[in-house]
């Protein structure tokens, strides 16, 4: 049997009925450009396509849920950016089918169902529990947080055995560290130091094994003490604004993105990921800094010196994570988290910590008292010798490496620590565990200079962009938090 005999025994019937009907001239929608159809061709259960404005991405998703899915659900972040997907539906659709415009959905006389949804705020995402569609469609993918993506697509599936399963996302380059896990999720075909580049359409296949994803070269199922896994296959297909008909010889769009500035300009026109990874020169910390010492960490055994420093961002209750850093001299250990439920109060807290330590006894602890950890750092004192109160909204003398740059407060201090610690050039040659979240947590802050010196971005604007709390950085922060004093423990 030759590659292509393969490939079209490996259609589901869904897919042979919709080619049938293109064949027959009977299908609403058609692709209209070549990496349209590797897209919907695709064999990968999950596939990014994109990169560049005008690449025809919103209506793949459109055509995909009219012509080859029973239940699809189309996504954009905020409600408002649904109304440009449902007009371009209704006119692909016509008059056929039933819409419900107040609960954003499609009925057709076989059964078949198209919904639109919005994940505004990261707890909009439950609103998706226990919901199946065989396509699940995300619309600007880099608007959304990772744990958005990862929790909706668990009810990816359907009871039909000869329907097709698939996620299908679109998107143009981050334009921020926010967006940044969508270079890493599909880092095979983004990272340019990864050990095993993927090509535009290669298949490669992820599984979570002992709570770490790995990634494969083939599907074929694992055995794992006593489970057989399944991976799931992922793909990135790249489209420009020239593969699409309707640009191609109308250059009116093409001048207005080329008008734009860098690195936007080359992010919308070309689709290049490489221009995403530009420094913000208002980014506190830059993303490349980061990825170098977590490469570090790779290469290092931790150094047989006792625990310099512990930082700690407690929770109490709701979504957030009580997370604990731990710092050997310029090696940081992997983040120790509990949910914010299981550390209701700071006494509860305090002893989850000392069990996490053991016998070590740290040179000192850094623990955030603001609100709520202002009673675990009364319990922790109790338990070690030095234990520092650090308020973020305390004034700070602290200046930058030059002396030049004053901080405006505690919370520029411990990022300005961070960030020259991080310095490839003149810093401490710091590694730091691995991690999405930690990348995400240390880089989403931005900067502005003002006449009171440095002042770092509010930690509820970086909540709202990350959808959750930055928890496992700013332990990594404190933890990093040297002051050689102790900082007085005001009004909190």
């Amino acid at each position: 049997m030759d590659s292509i005999e393969r490939y079209l025994h490996s259609l589901m019937p869904s897919e042979k009925r919709y080619l049938e009907r293109v064949q027959n001239r009977a299908a609403l929608w058609v692709p209209q450009s070549k990496p349209q159809w590797q897209a919907l061709l695709s064999r990968a259960d999950e596939t990014f396509y994109g990169g560049a404005a005008g690449g025809g991405k919103t209506h793949l998703l459109i055509g995909l849920a009219v012509e080859c899915h029973q239940h699809s659900v189309l996504f954009r972040r905020v409600y408002p950016n649904l109304r440009e997907i449902i007009r371009q539906t209704r006119e692909v659709i016509g008059g056929r089918g039933q819409e419900n415009k107040a609960d954003r959905i499609w009925t057709f006389e076989d059964g078949r169902t198209i919904e639109f949804g919005a994940v505004q705020h990261e707890d909009n995402r439950t609103d998706w529990q226990g919901r199946p569609h065989d396509l699940k469609a995300f619309d600007e993918l880099p608007e959304f947080t990772e744990s958005q993506y990862t929790f909706i697509c668990g009810w990816n599936r359907t009871t039909d055995p000869g329907q097709r399963v698939r996620v299908m996302c679109t998107g143009n380059p981050p334009t921020d560290e926010a967006g940044g896990w969508v270079l890493r999720r599909w880092g095979a075909w983004f990272d340019k130091h990864h050990p095993n580049p993927a090509k535009p359409g290669e298949l490669r296949w992820y599984a979570t094994i002992d709570g770490e994803e790995r990634e494969f070269t083939a599907g074929a199922p694992i055995a794992h003490k006593g489970e057989t896994i399944y991976p799931r296959s992922r793909t990135f297909i790249p489209a420009r604004l020239d593969d699409n008909p309707y640009y191609a010889h109308d250059n009116r769009y093409k001048s207005v993105l080329q008008a734009l500035p860098e690195p936007l300009r080359s992010q919308l026109l070309n689709g290049d990921f490489e221009a995403a990874a530009q420094i913000d020169p208002w980014q506190v910390i830059p993303t490349d800094w980061v990825r170098a010492a977590q490469r570090r960490w790779l290469e290092r055994e931790r150094p047989a010196t006792p625990l310099t420093a512990v930082g700690i961002d407690p929770a109490r209750g709701g979504r957030d994570n009580t997370a604990m850093a731990r710092r050997y001299d310029n090696w940081f250990d992997e983040i120790v988290a509990w949910p914010g439920v299981a550390t209701s109060d700071g006494p509860t807290a305090a002893n989850l910590v000392r069990q996490a330590l053991g016998d070590e006894e740290p040179g000192y602890v850094n623990i955030d008292v603001v609100g709520y950890g202002a009673s675990a750092y009364d319990s922790l004192k109790t338990m070690y010798a030095r234990v520092r109160a650090v308020n973020a909204a305390e004034g700070s003398q602290h200046r930058d490496r030059s002396g030049k740059l004053k901080m405006r407060n505690m919370r520029a201090e411990y990022y300005w620590r961070m960030r020259e610690a991080l310095d490839p050039e003149h810093g401490d040659d710091v590694a730091l565990p691995p991690g999405s979240e930690i990348i995400a947590d240390l880089c989403a802050a931005h900067y502005r200079l003002t006449t009171a010196g440095v002042q770092i971005e509010e930690k509820d604007e970086i909540k709202k962009r990350l959808g959750r709390s930055p928890d496992k950085g700013e332990a990594l922060l404190l933890a990093n938090l040297n002051t050689g004093r102790r900082p007085a423990f005001g009004a909190v």
